[in-house]
Order: structure tokens, then sequence, then C-alpha cells
């Protein structure tokens, strides 16, 4: 019986370059295709963090040498879903047609509404764009926006990373997946909007990627949440000589391991949490977080770190 998965790429899946993503996402696109193969219904996240920066720079440099406007981060984050999607689609397209698969690869440009309350937007922290000068960052900061000074580099840009509370275009990516359509949604964490009454503003912001991966699948009721990243293993003690990788774990543990701060705050814990959320909301669901390289293995319950409840 097929499952359906809801696999979140990271970095090391895209690339940061154009011609790196190219060459990134041919090898990305046989460990989709081994997992098509293998009976996954999928529907595909990705993040963005190199991608929509380079746009974001590109964007505003060009507005500052032609005196227009620059494009907010809502609209950059727009732009990275397009064209990250566009690769991968075209990508995981011709590798299922070399080995006779023939399904429907869409990119469904996704928005995901958070709290204009939330706590994130007074306490910035995800950096963005190139560095800046003294005078660049005062610019900035008259137009509202938040910098910080890296002492010897010059300032950067930070925008908030709020919660995501629900997918705008949620229909839409369960229909297409429950017609057998293999869907790539809420890159980057998708792009992150206001509600204003019937209409919906852009936010200066950024949404967590692994969060947003945890919230599609709950809502696309997805069987399993493949989280891939560059590690194998999630593990304990990292910070020590000698870390302890988990193999399997029940959200209860997790939990656990995550009041006693046992994971990268940038870099596990979003992760880790996510994956105890989807876990929770449901029986019989399971979440694993393995490297990409390992996918099609931890798929088939060979390896990677597994979040589920023991029966």
């Amino acid at each position: 019986m097929r499952k359906r998965v809801v696999a979140a790429l990271g970095h090391r899946a895209l690339g940061t370059t154009f011609p790196e993503q190219q060459t990134a996402l041919r090898s990305t696109a046989k460990i989709l295709a081994d997992l098509v193969e293998n009976g996954a219904q999928l529907i595909i996240t990705h993040s963005n963090a190199p991608q929509v920066g380079m746009i974001h720079t590109a964007m505003n440099e060009f507005a500052k040498f032609h005196d227009t406007y620059g494009a907010p981060m809502s609209v950059c984050s727009a732009m990275s879903q397009g064209y990250i999607g566009y690769d991968i689609q075209n990508a995981l397209r011709s590798e299922l047609l070399r080995r006779g698969i023939y399904r429907t690869v869409v990119t469904v440009l996704t928005q995901v509404t958070v709290d204009p309350y939330d706590e994130t937007f007074y306490h910035p922290v995800k950096v963005i764009g190139r560095y800046l000068n003294a005078d660049e960052a005062a610019a900035e900061e008259r137009k509202g926006n938040y910098v910080v000074e890296e002492p010897g580099k010059g300032f950067r840009r930070i925008v908030a990373a709020p919660k995501p509370l629900d997918i705008v275009e949620i229909d839409a990516i369960n229909t297409l997946a429950q017609a057998g359509h293999i869907v790539i949604a809420g890159g980057g964490g998708g792009i992150p909007v206001l509600k204003q009454g019937s209409s919906l503003k852009g936010a200066g912001a950024v949404i967590e990627k692994d969060l947003l991966s945890g919230r599609l699948a709950d809502l696309t009721n997805a069987d399993m949440l493949m989280i891939l990243t560059d590690e194998e293993f999630v593990s304990i003690g990292y910070r020590t000589e000698a870390p302890t990788p988990l193999q399997h774990i029940t959200p209860a543990e997790a939990m656990r391991h995550i009041a006693n701060n046992e994971f990268g705050r940038n870099k596990m814990l979003p992760k880790v949490e996510a994956s105890v959320n989807f876990v929770m909301q449901k029986e019989g669901r399971t979440a694993i977080i393995t490297s990409i390289d390992k996918a099609l293995d931890a798929y088939l319950g060979k390896t990677g770190t597994v979040i589920e409840n023991v029966q």
C-alpha cells in the first residue's frame, strides 16, 4: 500500500548557485525517484536560504542603481519557490520518465498565514542579504527594518521567523496529491502572509522550513514526514567528542532531549520539534530525520532517527 510522504529537502539537495542547483538536483531526483518506485506518494518541500538571499540582494541592488523600489521579502520568497520548483519538477520528471514512470510533477506557489503578533516580529533573528556599510544600515533602519552588526564585517539585515499557522493553498495541494500527482509545495517555509479581511498581505519575514514541513505533513494527512539533511542520525551530546546517535525514540523522549538543550537551536532543534508536532497530532504517524543519501534506506526502516509512538 502506498504511503503519503512529505519529503523535506535541505540545502545539500539543492546547492547554492544556478549551476550547483542543476548538478545537485540530478542526484536528488534519483533519490526521490527511488522513493516513488518503492511506493511513496510524494509531497516535496525544500529549503531556500541561499537562493532567497541571492534574489533579495539582486533585486535591491537593481533598485539602488535604477532609483526604484526593492522587492519585498514575500516577493523574493515567491520568486525562489518558482525557480527552485521549476528545477526540481523538471529534474524529477526526467528521472521518472527514464525509468518508465509517468507521473505529473507540479509546483504550487504556497502562502502561509502567520500571526501579526508573533513574538518573533519583535525579536528578528534570521539574517538576509549581503553585508551593508554603516550608511546603508542606517537607511534600512529608517525604513523600519532591523539590522545587526558583525564586527569586522559590516551590517546585515535581519527578519522575523514567525511560526506557520495555516497553508492558504492546502485544498489545491490535497486535491493534486489525491489525484496521484507529485506536488512541490511550501518551499522555503512558504510565503508568509497576514490576513487583512479578505486580503492577504505579504510579511517581511521568513518561516522556518522545518516547522512548515511538519505543518504541511499534518494538513495533508501524511503517513510519514522525512526531513533530509546532512546527518544520518540526530545525536545527543553533539557538543562532546563522542555524541550518541538516536535511532528510535518516542515524542516524549524527544521532548526530554529538547528540554535538556541537546539539539542545536538553528540546526536540529526545529527538525525535531516539527517531527514531534507531526507525530503527536494523530496515531500511526512516523517522522524520520536522516541524510539525503540514506533516504531510501530510512523509508524502508533501515536507518535514520525515527520518531513515533510505540504501540
